[in-house]
């Protein structure tokens, strides 16, 4: 398998909505920075399902490393 493309040494700060489904990035190539847009497409990468149980801000793994996908875990230090 391919490594991941790194997107930033930062997370991608966001606001989710309670109840909905996101499905992070885990290849790097998403142009929708930190969610998927299909961009996996022809590889090994598939997105990451996140549900949120409530409304509030979540940080996303930007630099792919994390252990604890899709959120980050300070592996970018």
């Amino acid at each position: 398998m391919t490594e991941a493309q790194i997107v930033d040494r930062q997370p991608k700060a966001e606001t989710l909505q309670a109840e909905k489904n996101y499905f992070w990035c885990a290849c790097g190539k998403s142009a929708k920075q930190p969610f998927c847009d299909g961009a996996h497409k022809g590889s090994d990468f598939v997105p990451v399902k996140y549900e949120a149980t409530e409304s509030k801000k979540v940080f996303f793994c930007a630099c792919k490393l994390t252990a604890s996908q899709p959120l980050c875990d300070g592996s970018h230090k």
